[in-house]
């Protein structure tokens, strides 16, 4: 829970200082429509996660385990316990220096708020339901929750960011994954966690955006009191 206070203390600083800078700021809110096709690769990580939490030694998660001991034993880094929030940052940073963005920020701040309470109230609820130990035999590790909060806003960038800017999604999307295989080398998570916690932070953000009703920052409904009226010159 302390790295959800983190982010929202992020959060929090990062929409603050957008609104005083950006608050006029004329942005075409385009739909992010549902298709089914776009579930596919959410969907297909968290299967994969599944199908790879195997017990056994001979385990597809144990056997990576066993080769992150062999060779890089004693490996321990902390730039993913930061790094994971860069996409958030980046999510308004880009608007500030010249990217258009796909939504304004009023609205893009209220489905990236929805996404996470979504996306970090389901990790902690697996976590606390399943119970599963970490390779290094703390607890909780099921899903990963570093990996679901960076992928959800690598999701988040690259819809925002994509359409314009092609390159987008392969710099936020493999950013995402190098934290995803920093917690395995750092020995926090199995893969298993890190895909169905990549395949879960897509599929909330996903969400957010379909069932967003883009009410913020509507102009108020009024006729115009000075319309039709003709001035003297």
């Amino acid at each position: 829970m302390k790295k959800f206070f983190l982010f929202l203390m992020i959060f929090s600083v990062s929409f603050l200082g957008f609104a005083q800078i950006k608050d006029t700021a004329q942005v075409e809110n385009k739909h992010f429509d549902f298709q089914y096709k776009k579930m596919y690769v959410p969907l297909g990580l968290m299967l994969s996660g599944i199908i790879a939490d195997g017990n056994g030694r001979e385990s597809l998660k144990n056997e990576i385990v066993e080769e992150r001991n062999e060779h890089i034993f004693g490996f321990e880094n902390h730039l993913d316990d930061y790094a994971q929030f860069a996409p958030f940052l980046a999510i308004y940073g880009f608007e500030l220096a010249g990217m258009k963005p796909r939504t304004d920020w009023k609205n893009r701040s209220a489905i990236l708020l929805k996404g996470q309470i979504v996306n970090l109230g389901l990790v902690y609820v697996l976590k606390k339901t399943l119970k599963k130990t970490r390779p290094d035999g703390t607890a909780y590790s099921f899903p990963s929750g570093h990996t679901a909060n960076v992928f959800a806003g690598a999701t988040m960038l690259s819809i925002e960011y994509g359409e314009e800017y092609k390159w987008v999604p392969y710099v936020s999307y493999g950013f995402a994954s190098g934290i995803g295989m920093m917690r395995m080398a750092n020995n926090k998570h199995y893969i298993s966690d890190v895909l169905f916690g990549a395949g879960l932070g897509i599929l909330s953000m996903k969400a957010a955006y379909w069932t967003h009703q883009y009410k913020w920052n509507r102009p108020k409904p009024g006729k115009d009191p000075f319309a039709g009226v003709i001035y003297p010159n």
